[in-house]
């Protein structure tokens, strides 16, 4: 693991692609800043953090035989990595929810944005871009947000926290490498919030709102909902918005 750390940047994730324009770098590379100053999450959203508090770090994972079809999987690997290490420290109520912000109850404490590299139809490389709310405390005009010290009242070490994530994501990536896809998705499917629980969603098409229960995820990541008269429909990311 190469470790580069910055007091601050635009966005690691940025950093870290130009980086890779400019010299080779290892597999599990990684960029850190103190403060991430316009983070991204998915869907263009921003990500917002209070410098020295939280962990905006992004990893470069080197793929050698990743077909595209199967990039949904990069998703559960690494949210996954991101229950178990928040599962050591005990975090109550942590769920993945669709496709890959993690929960605890119905507050979001970490997000993730991986962006892939192409060379036909393989992956050949991907950067993991992770913000993960630590020790910050106070999130002005946003709901629904919280962090380690807000959930368990003491302060964290961010460098203990840092090397347990990279830990998990080592391990599940090579589960992954292995061919253990099947045991990762149940994995994912097993923690996904608000499965088989009648939910509320938004269609993006339309604006409309209507009642489902999510079933599976598609082996193209697609979310997998029951809808009136059992009927089972598959949506992107870009056509529905799973409510709180």
């Amino acid at each position: 693991m190469q470790l580069i750390k910055l007091d601050a940047t635009a966005s690691t994730n940025v950093y870290l692609k130009e980086l890779m324009q400019e010299a080779s770098l290892a597999d599990f590379t990684i960029v850190i800043a103190n403060e991430q100053l316009n983070g991204k999450g998915q869907m263009g959203s921003s990500w917002q953090s209070e410098k020295g508090k939280n962990l905006t770090f992004s990893v470069l994972k080197h793929h050698a035989n990743l077909n595209v079809r199967d990039q949904f999987y990069l998703n559960m690997v690494v949210s996954l990595a991101i229950f178990k290490t928040l599962n050591s420290f005990k975090i109550p109520d942590i769920h993945i929810k669709w496709p890959n912000d993690i929960l605890s109850g119905k507050n979001k404490i970490c997000g993730i944005l991986i962006e892939n590299i192409f060379f036909g139809q393989k992956i050949t490389s991907s950067v993991i871009g992770i913000g993960l709310n630590v020790n910050q405390t106070q999130f002005a005009g946003l709901p629904n947000v919280s962090s380690l010290q807000l959930l368990k009242g003491k302060n964290f070490d961010l460098d203990e926290v840092l090397n347990l994530v990279v830990k998990n994501l080592e391990k599940l990536f090579i589960d992954f490498e292995k061919g253990l896809q099947e045991s990762l998705k149940e994995a994912y499917l097993n923690v996904l919030f608000r499965k088989d629980k009648a939910s509320t969603f938004t269609n993006l098409k339309n604006n409309e709102l209507f009642t489902g229960i999510i079933r599976n995820i598609s082996d193209e990541g697609k979310l997998i909902v029951q809808v009136e008269d059992e009927i089972l429909k598959s949506f992107d990311l870009k056509e529905v918005k799973l409510m709180y």
